[in-house]
Order: structure tokens, then sequence, then C-alpha cells
């Protein structure tokens, strides 16, 4: 499913009709979506918010997503937020099917839910607190 965004992003009826959307899909059995963001120049925080929304419903369902197409603009404003990494990003809407189709079929390196704060060695667990008698 290709959903193609246009206009500014904002608070009002485009995020909760977005959400609703990626719910009907998931429920009509899509597995995989990609968000096309080429004709979208701003997005604000309440946009962003039900964009968060939406990419999490996707995955609870588990459908893929996609975001396609971000402009310079739109990705500042993820990337200052940082909520870029929490997204699956193509630079168009071909290269989002060719991702899309790589996530779907598991020969991407890249996971359908990208990483949320990986923990490195470095970040090993602190010793046990063991009680004292």
């Amino acid at each position: 499913m290709i959903m193609s965004l246009s206009g500014r992003f904002l608070a009002g009826g485009d995020g909760p009709f977005l959400r609703q959307k990626v719910k009907e899909l998931a429920d009509a059995g899509t597995k995989h979506m990609i968000l096309n963001f080429s004709s979208v120049p701003y997005i604000d925080s309440t946009g962003i918010g039900f964009l968060v929304g939406s990419r999490v419903t996707a995955e609870n369902m588990g459908m893929n997503m996609v975001l396609a197409g971000i402009n310079p603009h739109v990705k500042k404003i993820l990337d200052s937020v940082r909520l870029s990494s929490f997204f699956v990003m193509a630079d168009d809407e071909s290269s989002a099917l060719s991702k899309v189709k790589e996530i779907g079929s598991g020969k991407s390196g890249e996971s359908a839910r990208p990483a949320k704060g990986k923990k490195g060695a470095s970040e090993a667990p602190g010793p046990e607190t063991v009680p004292s008698e």
C-alpha cells in the first residue's frame, strides 16, 4: 500500500485520519505500507505525534512502514527531536518499494523496526545488589 500525503501535516484532522487509516489497512491484511511525504513541506509537533502513533499502530498490527520522500525541512525536524532513527526512510517512492520488499523478505540488514537504543558491550548491567543480613 502506498499512501501519498500532501500539504502541511499539522494539528487538526490529518493525524487522526492517518492513524485510523493505518489501523483500517492493517485490519484488511495490509502488511507493507509506504507513506510518501514528497508533497509535505512542513510537519508540526502534533503531526509528529500522529506520525509516531501511526508507526506504533502499524508495528503492533504486524505492518511494516517506510517513509519516502522526506524533504530536508521535515527531516531536520525529525532529527531535532531524535525521531529519524525511529522510522525506516527512503529517498523516494521507488527506493521505498525496494526497501519494503527487502524488509518483507527478511533479506535486508535493516529491521522493520528501527533501532531503539541498542546497548553496547560497555553498557553491560552493573553488579547485583545483595541484601545484607
